[in-house]
């Protein structure tokens, strides 16, 4: 907390979304804590400001995180809200999730160009444009609708719409439905894409609050919005990714459900052309009311699951998920992904080195116009 103690600063993305997400947030700590003063303090991460390369070429991690968790650490703010799947699955040191926000619609969307309205991925002409930025869409939809064309498109969703509506290129985008319905613009979509046809991102839909893990007064007033089911499925989501060793690049998908006391994940992993993939499932009980607790297992796990803390909560139930993710990417490394996923790696970290190499020399040709322009002006 800041030296107010009346005084709570919040960090954030300046993206229309972003600030979107947060002013919920604040709103309702603001219902629950009507004492305290919130600021909001909007920041642009290193994502929001390359905007050329797609995503899988850039070659950084925490895109668009990395600036408001250093000011975190410094102590310029108490908290951030984050998009819970543009966090890694190992954060900086000192730092944890004191809050997963209750999840909303975790799936993909398709929202069709005005002269498209009506259709679906299914009747789009052949040759037609899909924009998305996600390998991960791009390797699934691939497979159902190969008669398509997938091009990147990058910019926050005003930006996306735009580059849609008022242009030629796209004849579709893809976009997380949680996004588009928090922004107003739930009758945009066109096509509501279901896990049989593309399963979404680990953690989309999910708002993380991130501080500091030896800020217990900021922990104790996040965990007043904490969202028990949300933040088991995305504990098992992100154990899967992490055993993968993926990130939010590699094209990797989940679909997760709570059912009767048990975890349901359903998982896979696709090549970049999405013409290979493995898919697989788990299920893990989670323990029931009248259950002993398992106190040795809560006192090993005091620093969270997956970074994140589990307040007021059993731990007992964040480890069972957190093992049903792990047992879930196990079975598929074990069939075959695991060495799938490498080549993927290797793949893109080339392409990463060609793009650096590509800058370097529009770069180097920039630098040689002006300096060749200022000797024609001198002479």
């Amino acid at each position: 907390m800041s030296c107010n103690e009346n005084l709570v600063r919040v960090g954030t993305r300046k993206s229309p979304l972003a600030m979107v997400q947060t002013n919920t947030v604040v709103q309702r700590l603001q219902d629950i804590f009507p004492d305290k003063e919130f600021e909001i303090i909007p920041m642009s991460t290193t994502g929001d400001n390359i905007l050329d390369t797609a995503l899988a070429k850039i070659g950084e991690k925490s895109l668009f995180t990395k600036e408001l968790e250093l000011c975190l650490q410094k102590g310029e703010v108490d908290f951030v809200v984050h998009s819970f799947k543009d966090l890694p699955t190992t954060l900086p040191p000192g730092l944890v999730i004191g809050t997963v926000y209750k999840r909303d619609d975790e799936h993909d969307a398709v929202v069709m160009h005005p002269k498209h309205k009506g259709k679906t991925l299914e009747t789009l002409p052949k040759g037609s444009v899909v924009g998305t930025s996600s390998l991960r869409r791009i390797a699934q939809l691939q497979r159902k609708f190969p008669h398509l064309i997938y091009s990147d498109i990058r910019g926050n969703l005003n930006t996306r719409f735009k580059k849609l509506d008022e242009g030629d290129k796209y004849d579709c985008i893809v976009l997380a439905v949680a996004g588009l319905e928090r922004m107003g613009w739930s009758h945009r979509i066109d096509q509501k894409l279901l896990p049989n046809t593309c399963m979404y991102a680990v953690s989309q839909g999910a708002l993380a609050i991130e501080c500091r893990g030896n800020d217990k007064a900021t922990l104790q007033m996040l965990s007043t919005l904490s969202d028990y089911e949300s933040s088991l499925r995305c504990v098992a989501e992100r154990a899967f990714l992490k055993t993968l060793e993926g990130g939010c690049s590699v094209p990797v998908c989940v679909h997760t459900e709570i059912w009767k006391n048990q975890m349901y994940i359903r998982g896979g992993v696709f090549s970049l052309d999405g013409k290979e993939g493995y898919v697989d499932s788990n299920m893990k009980d989670l323990p029931s009311d009248d259950e002993p607790p398992r106190k040795k297992r809560a006192s090993m796990r005091e620093d969270g699951f997956l970074c994140v803390v589990p307040t007021g909560y059993d731990p007992e139930a964040f480890a069972r998920a957190e093992e049903a993710g792990i047992e879930l990417a196990q079975k598929i490394i074990k069939a075959g992904g695991g060495e799938m996923l490498q080549l993927i790696k290797a793949k893109m970290a080339a392409d990463i080195i060609a793009e650096k190499t590509r800058k370097e020399a529009l770069r180097k040709v920039a630098e040689a116009s002006t300096v060749n322009v200022t000797a024609d002006a001198c002479c």
